[in-house]
């Protein structure tokens, strides 16, 4: 475990294992933390630190992690922290695994950072079908929870800038649909079903993408089994040789 510190932000983190690098992001909203695999349908860290050196992150203002809030925060500032930890631990390549919002996260790393995500697995991505409002109220909860504590100096406005930026915009929110149509990134997406993972997303996404796989049932019963096994097919498939 450790805590990296840039430009005023601090970024709880921690390692397991050995071997090619896997950067996991929690799912969890604007609440993203470590702790959330726990609620998962299987633990993604327990899962692959046998073979892999997997590496997690509490986002900012999430979990232990901390950071200034103001109107012009959006997607981009938390590819800059993801991006900035990575390199702080000189990891220049890596597979991603993103679940929830981690799939807008991870989408955005590639955008980034195209050369440096090897594969990327994302498991149930949010995405806008006609639930904009569950992301808004979302946000303002863990807004309203952020002044009372430590954010009670930050404006209404900067909030509601904030809020836009993240959530105004359409599809998976972070990116658009031409960014996913250029992807170079081999992905692996398992579908969400429900009202912040709506399954039109995840095969709209699929779709998309030039080199993508859909898996539709993977939380019950034997799938669960199966989906652990084919995200460690997919992660060896693409491992460097």
């Amino acid at each position: 475990m450790g805590l990296f510190e840039r430009e005023g932000v601090q970024i709880y983190y921690e390692e397991w294992g050995q071997g090619f690098p896997v950067f996991i992001i929690a799912p969890g909203g604007m609440r993203s933390a470590i702790e959330r695999w726990t609620m998962a349908p299987w633990n993604p860290i327990k899962h692959l630190a046998g073979q892999y050196r997997v590496i997690a992150m509490d986002q900012r203002n999430a979990g232990r992690s901390r950071a200034p809030v103001t109107g012009r925060d959006g997607w981009h500032v938390y590819t800059s922290d993801q991006l900035a930890l990575l390199d702080h631990l000189g990891v220049d390549r890596f597979h991603y695994l993103g679940m929830c919002i981690g799939g807008t996260y991870g989408m955005g790393l590639i955008k980034a950072a195209p050369a440096r995500v090897v594969s990327a697995v994302l498991l149930q991505p949010i995405g806008l079908d006609g639930n904009r409002e569950a992301f808004h109220e979302l946000f303002d909860g863990w807004a309203e929870e952020l002044r009372s504590t430590s954010h009670a100096s930050v404006a209404d406005e900067e909030w509601t800038s904030f809020r836009t930026n993240l959530y105004g915009g359409d599809f998976i929110f972070g990116v658009s649909r031409s960014s996913v149509a250029s992807c170079p990134t081999p992905l692996l997406v398992f579908a969400g079903h429900d009202r912040y993972h709506p399954v039109s997303i995840s095969r709209e996404l699929t779709a998309l993408a030039p080199q993508a796989e859909l898996v539709e049932q993977w939380k019950a019963g034997d799938a669960v089994e199966m989906a652990k096994q084919r995200i460690a097919r997919f992660l060896g498939d693409h491992d460097p040789q």
